[in-house]
This record gives structure tokens, C-alpha cells and sequence, in this order.
């Protein structure tokens, strides 16, 4: 029986700058609620967090350029309840420029900006 192919997911290795303990504690239970499941290196060079189906591969890289031209767009159901659950947690977390509001394109999206300088977009179409 032939079966076709069929892509699942992706998970992105991201630049975290050169104190990737600090970027890592960032996604965590500090900021945005990931779960840190894995890592390697002491200090630190690698870690895997993970939320709900989203997992990402943080890896220790200092260069500044690659990690502010690293954007990620998560798309997420509620997005309301988790912008508000982010500003409760920190006002500065949510970029100056990256309030939440709905888009031309029919998204409804806000921005944030990890300690590496890498912009992730949370995302939840308009229906």
C-alpha cells in the first residue's frame, strides 16, 4: 500500500545568543511558558523548549545579524487569552510596535522579541 508523504511539523533551530541560559529562562515559565526538555553543554549550547505542539531548538550563536533576521510566526488558537497572559507577566514582553490587532491579510497577530533579538509573531486567523 502506497502512502503518501505527509510533513507533521517543524522545529526550527534558533540563534540564542551568547548566554543562552538567560534566552532559555526567557521562553520559560518567566515570560512565555515553554518548557525546557532538554539541553546540553555546561555551560549551556543547546535546549529544547516546548509548548503545547510547538517545539524549538535554541542554539548558543552570537551573532547578533542572523538572530535579528530569525523571525518565527506561531499560529495559536486564543490568541487573546495568551497576549493577555503574556503582558500580566511582564508589560515590556510584548514589542512597543507589535500590539495585538488584526492585519489587512485577516490575522490577528502581536510581536515579541527574544533576548537574542529573534521576532516571534503569534498569529490566529480572523473567521
Amino acid at each position: 500500500m502506497n502512502q503518501q508523504a505527509f510533513l507533521k511539523s517543524v522545529n526550527p533551530l534558533i540563534p540564542g545568543g551568547n548566554n543562552l541560559e538567560k534566552t532559555v529562562v526567557f521562553y520559560e515559565e518567566e515570560k512565555l511558558g515553554f518548557k525546557r526538555i532538554h539541553q546540553e553543554g555546561d555551560p549551556i549550547y543547546m535546549a529544547i523548549v516546548e509548548r503545547d505542539s510547538v517545539r524549538l531548538f535554541l542554539i548558543k550563536n552570537g551573532d547578533k545579524h542572523l538572530a535579528e533576521g530569525t523571525n518565527l510566526r506561531i499560529n495559536v488558537a486564543q490568541i487573546e487569552q495568551l497576549y493577555a497572559e503574556f503582558e500580566a507577566k511582564d508589560t515590556e514582553t510584548i514589542h512597543a510596535n507589535g500590539k495585538l490587532e488584526t492585519k489587512p491579510w485577516g490575522m490577528k497577530e502581536f510581536t515579541i522579541l527574544d533576548p537574542a533579538g529573534v521576532c516571534l509573531t503569534f498569529c490566529e486567523p480572523v473567521i
